[in-house]
């Protein structure tokens, strides 16, 4: 039985992995295709499968378009999506329950529509994940704050390397650089005086956890 009881109104962390540690995202398309699953899933209405509307869809290359980030929210959704970020092996996301069984629900259908499509691009079988998602209750709001720093950041925080700003994280939508809707920021921006501040905040934060990291990984060699 998993530890973590979900309550509508509370927030949690969730994050998981690849199995063996392997990359879950290959392409752009692959980023795309999870980003639009976490849009489309998040439904009360269970939504089609999603296959092979994107083999279809020939606008979408690799790299992907933000667009698919700036479509409406869905009317009746499972869980608020607070923020998240995408890396090449694992993912992380600040969910807030808002119907019974929300984070359960959706996150068994994101899970399993992923696993399906990233089996049948890559001609390979079984589990993508490693064991069910991890879940932390966030029982605190300097707790959330800081989580928000994070995952906004975490791709900076494991030092991924890439060309320019990450585009698979809500962090451009947090300062503005993306007009996004997938994410409901105002738990977090509400709380500063405006984008510049908050940008401050995670910078300042994401710098110190990333530090972190790389002393403990010296300490540990």
């Amino acid at each position: 039985m998993r530890k973590t009881i979900f309550a509508n109104g509370e927030f949690y962390h969730i994050y998981n992995r690849g199995v063996d540690k392997r990359e879950i995202f290959l392409d752009g398309f692959d980023y795309i295709r999870f980003l639009e699953s976490m849009r489309e899933f998040n439904n009360e209405i269970p939504s089609g499968g999603l296959y092979e509307t994107y083999l279809k869809n020939k606008k979408i290359e690799s790299g992907g378009s933000t667009s698919l980030m700036e479509v409406e929210p869905p009317k009746h959704p499972l869980v608020e999506i607070i923020c998240y970020c995408l890396n090449p092996n694992h993912y992380h996301f600040i969910l807030k329950q808002v119907f019974n069984n929300g984070i359960s629900e959706f996150m068994k259908r994101l899970g399993g529509g992923y696993t399906y499509y990233f089996n049948k691009k890559y001609d390979r079988s079984g589990s993508l994940f490693q064991g069910r998602f991890k879940a932390i209750h966030i029982d605190s709001n300097e707790y959330l704050l800081y989580l928000s720093a994070y995952v906004n950041k975490n791709n900076f925080i494991h030092q991924y390397k890439n060309k320019g700003e990450w585009k698979y994280s809500s962090w451009l939508d947090y300062i503005g650089k993306r007009n996004g809707n997938l994410c409901n920021q105002s738990p977090i921006i509400g709380q500063f005086k405006n984008e510049k501040e908050y940008q401050e905040f995670v910078d300042k934060t994401a710098l110190y956890l990333k530090d972190k990291k790389e002393m403990e990984k010296y300490l540990l060699e």
